[in-house]
């Protein structure tokens, strides 16, 4: 198992700390590390994909208007 040292503000380290006291956790390290890795599973770490979509730029672009192929007759412009 890897070390880390971790620094927290004092309200993160007084919430571990309450929450061993009220028995959600053995002790502080098994808090930090249930909760660490609640937090990582909020996020998804699979490494499937790692490249950035190259279809999002695609259809960016394919949505993009090109004002000269516009079909109005500009008529419609009022001053």
């Amino acid at each position: 198992m890897s070390k880390v040292e971790v620094s927290l503000p004092d309200r993160i380290d007084s919430e571990i700390r309450r929450l061993v006291e009220q028995g959600e956790f053995v002790n502080q390290d098994q808090a930090v590390e249930e909760l660490l890795s609640m937090g990582m599973s909020a996020y998804d770490t699979t490494t499937e994909s790692q490249e950035p979509d190259q279809n999002l730029f695609s259809q960016a672009v394919e949505d993009q208007q090109d004002p000269a192929a516009r079909t109005d007759t500009g008529d419609d412009y009022s001053f």
